[in-house]
């Protein structure tokens, strides 16, 4: 068994719902221990939001686990003693509070970089740590309206993707490369640094596909922005005759080709890549062409056939797709409190990195007094931590 890649690395968590504990899981997932720091009043929110195991989120237990808990109170001397002295053998800090509450808290990147100059702080947030929208509250679905990702999902008007874009894109995986990224750098230089992950930065410096066709109206004489967002005939959604969608995208030329052969319309062969009135007659043919078979019959009909042309299906159908590896992407994992929990696997396969899944989603304050051992705490200050309700 190979050691994982970010096996000794310490992470000392701070964020709760969903793109900092989303960034962590994956970092977990690849050896480093992450100890997930709740307060000692609610906790991470996530743990309780529906729907429910049992007594733990299912949404929780499905992005905490290869993590510790430990519950601390940062609001007191006490609190911010211990976390200070974590900090010590910390290799990574992350956290997704408003910009400044770190500072009031004391616990800053300046504060902790003069005890120990190797930190890696990452900070996740909405809008950054500057300009004037720093301090705005939002969620994905404002991060995307923002950042105009909403704008090109649209319909008769933009619709609310089901996959969160803004949180996973913009924040999780960003952090992730970036903490990734500063770790090698330390190891080249053995300073650690700060990380300033915007969602809406983020998002925009994504957006490439959208950039490169900003100019088209002026460059060309026609608008070509929303050719991979509902504009163009071969690459749309049509509905079926049972109701059901099925999904064309037919971009090259010879994934058209073969769809015209399979449908048996030669006569759409020239008209691949159209746009305007032309598109839109194209769209409204398609429409009626699809919803002349029920979904099954449609794939059935292009079984054969390698056009790009697939059924919109549910993450029930998904997974049940045994012609691909999305069988392979499902695990359970026994919780002693909450039974059997399904999981997803790390999204990556390597041939020399064996990835597992040794520590269950943690329960509330489980690991509190072994990770206060392990920092060199007595048991008798143990005791009076947990007595004054400094950890739980």
């Amino acid at each position: 068994m190979s050691t994982k890649p970010l096996s000794g690395i310490r992470i000392l968590d701070l964020t709760r719902l969903f793109p900092g504990p989303l960034c962590t899981l994956h970092l977990g997932d690849l050896g480093a221990d992450v100890i997930k720091i709740e307060d000692t009043h609610a906790g991470d929110y996530a743990r309780h939001s529906p729907p429910l195991q049992k007594n733990l989120s299912s949404f929780f237990l499905a992005i905490n686990r290869n993590k510790r808990s430990l519950v601390l109170d940062l609001s007191v001397d006490k609190g911010k003693k211990i976390f200070m002295k974590l900090t010590e053998k910390a290799d990574v800090i992350i956290e997704s509070f408003r910009p400044g509450v770190m500072q009031k808290l004391g616990i800053d990147y300046q504060t902790i970089h003069k005890i120990n100059p190797k930190i890696i702080y990452c900070s996740i947030t909405g809008y950054g740590q500057s300009g004037t929208n720093k301090d705005k509250a939002g969620h994905d679905l404002n991060f995307i309206a923002e950042a105009g990702v909403l704008h090109r999902n649209r319909n008769e008007k933009p619709q609310i993707p089901n996959f969160q874009i803004g949180d996973i894109v913009g924040g999780s995986l960003n952090a992730a490369m970036g903490i990734m990224a500063a770790i090698i750098q330390r190891g080249k230089t053995g300073e650690g640094q700060y990380l300033d992950v915007s969602i809406y930065d983020g998002l925009i410096s994504h957006s490439v596909i959208a950039l490169s066709h900003m100019k088209s109206k002026e460059t060309l004489g026609f608008e070509t922005s929303g050719m991979l967002y509902g504009d163009l005939h071969s690459y749309n959604i049509y509905e079926t005759k049972d109701h059901r969608f099925i999904a064309l995208a037919a971009l090259e030329f010879k994934f058209w080709q073969r769809f015209c052969i399979a449908a048996n319309k030669t006569q759409w062969l020239s008209k691949h890549i159209v746009f305007g009135p032309e598109s839109q007659k194209l769209k409204l043919e398609l429409s009626d062409f699809f919803s002349s078979k029920n979904l099954a019959e449609w794939m059935e009909v292009f079984k054969d056939s390698d056009c790009c042309l697939s059924p919109v299906a549910s993450l029930e159908e998904a997974l049940e797709n045994k012609t691909s590896e999305s069988e392979n992407v499902l695990l359970t994992q026994k919780h002693s409190e909450e039974g059997i929990v399904p999981q997803f696997f790390f999204p990556i396969k390597f041939s020399g990195i064996y990835i597992s899944y040794e520590k269950q989603a943690p329960v509330y304050g489980e690991n509190s007094a072994e990770i206060l051992r392990e920092t060199g705490f007595s048991e008798q200050e143990i005791s009076i931590f947990i007595k004054e309700k400094i950890i739980i």
